[in-house]
């Protein structure tokens, strides 16, 4: 029981972090100011199959949230990725941002590396809608 209401109170203060910011100006690619296209700080490829094109803000490496654009500029998910190494020792990442208030469903998967983020890391990727990853697959 008190399992259940501690994951009610965790549900509760990401629900209200999720709605602090607006989230209209995110809806379509490019994300403005303070987020900057990935591809064009690390040599990634513009669009990457599965996560799309990614913005930042580079202030909130390595977690992020990255912010996932498919080909047409939509936003699609909003991605985080959290060093295992960081999390074995018992770092938090609160109070994420997300791209879209709305989420379909998530995935969570391991990645050993990749520029921006060297180090074993588990990607969290938020759809924000039923379609979101077959787009960002293509």
């Amino acid at each position: 029981m008190l399992r259940k209401s501690l994951l009610a109170a965790a549900c509760a203060t990401i629900a209200t972090t999720a709605y602090a910011h607006d989230e209209k100006p995110l809806a379509e690619a490019p994300a403005g100011a303070p987020y900057v296209k990935v591809s064009d700080v690390l040599p990634l490829p513009e669009f990457i199959p599965g996560l799309g094109t990614l913005y930042v803000d580079p202030a909130t490496l390595p977690a992020g949230p990255f912010l996932a654009y498919d080909r047409d500029g939509q936003l699609s998910a909003t991605v985080y990725m959290t060093p295992l190494e960081d999390l074995q020792n018992g770092v938090s990442f609160d109070g994420l941002h997300i791209g879209s208030h709305s989420v379909a469903t998530t995935d969570i998967y391991y990645n050993a590396g990749h520029p921006g983020v060297d180090v074993p890391h588990a990607h969290v990727v938020l759809f924000h809608d039923e379609g979101a990853k077959a787009r960002l697959a293509e």
